[in-house]
């Protein structure tokens, strides 16, 4: 496998407790370099014990974080819009903690969150304001923020490639870049990797994702097309596995696609080593 590859941990829940922290070693063991962590605690002496750990294994960290309705950025209230920033501002200050280089995920606007009609003049200008000034904050701690977009089920500010890419260009600031995941891609986009390409010139990190949630290798994205692409992209940056389970009530799971999360992160790991 050409890329290092990371596992995010959502997939044992949005709690990360000392159960969630004691499987990083499995983690380690399985072959993956590195971990993605969901920043919903924003103490920052929680992730001491986690920073510990990670560096004891070699594990390198990546930090996400998901803004919900009382962080939207995009809020006609103000007083909704300035807690946005400071949570991102939070999380900035835990991924400089942590030895990550990004904070990514859909923090442009509230998850879940939906008027009835599409983005505003006024929405997209909020959330320009918004992640701009979180990013000139981000600058101050080499930390660079990776919106990503989310399917139309789940976000309406941006919910395909080129409307996050030119909602980038709006922010245009150096520290604003994009992730890509495949699950969103695979609902939105009429080719994954032709989105990819042109995207890719501001796009350092990338999350690879089932149609199911569920193991890789058992759903219907292209998984080894998206792999072929990369390389002829020649992308330098990492892979980042992202599955879900019924542990996780934001991602609407009712049914189980595998046995445990341990059988997830082995197989998933598995499947890219055989393609990759």
């Amino acid at each position: 496998m050409k890329h290092p590859i990371a596992m995010n941990l959502l997939v044992y829940g949005p709690e990360m407790d000392q159960n969630v922290l004691s499987e990083l070693a499995f983690i380690a063991e399985t072959g993956y370099q590195g971990i993605e962590i969901p920043i919903f605690n924003t103490d920052l002496a929680h992730w001491e014990a986690w920073k510990n750990e990670a560096d004891r294994l070699g594990l390198q960290i990546f930090a996400c974080g998901i803004a919900g309705p009382n962080e939207n950025l995009i809020s006609p209230d103000a007083a909704v819009r300035k807690a946005g920033l400071e949570y991102i501002k939070a999380t900035i200050d835990i991924a400089a903690y942590l030895g990550s280089p990004y904070i990514s995920g859909p923090i442009h606007s509230a998850l879940g969150v939906f008027t009835g009609k599409p983005a505003t003049e006024q929405e997209i200008s909020w959330a320009v304001d918004g992640v701009r000034e979180a990013a000139n904050y981000a600058a101050s701690k080499n930390i660079t923020i990776c919106l990503e977009y989310l399917n139309r089920f789940e976000s309406y500010l941006v919910s395909c490639a080129d409307e996050l890419y030119a909602l980038v260009r709006k922010i245009d600031h150096p520290n604003v870049r994009i992730m890509y995941d495949t699950f969103h891609a695979n609902i939105e986009e009429k080719n994954t990797s032709e989105a990819l390409k042109r995207i890719v010139d501001v796009t350092p990190h990338i999350q690879i994702s089932e149609s199911t949630r569920g193991i890789l290798g058992q759903g219907q994205v292209d998984i080894s097309g998206l792999l072929i692409t990369l390389g002829e992209l020649n992308y330098q940056g990492w892979i980042v596995v992202e599955s879900f389970g019924i542990k996780l009530p934001a991602a609407h799971i009712w049914r189980k696609m595998f046995e445990n999360e341990r059988e997830l992160i082995e197989k998933s790991y598995r499947h890219l080593m055989s393609i990759g």
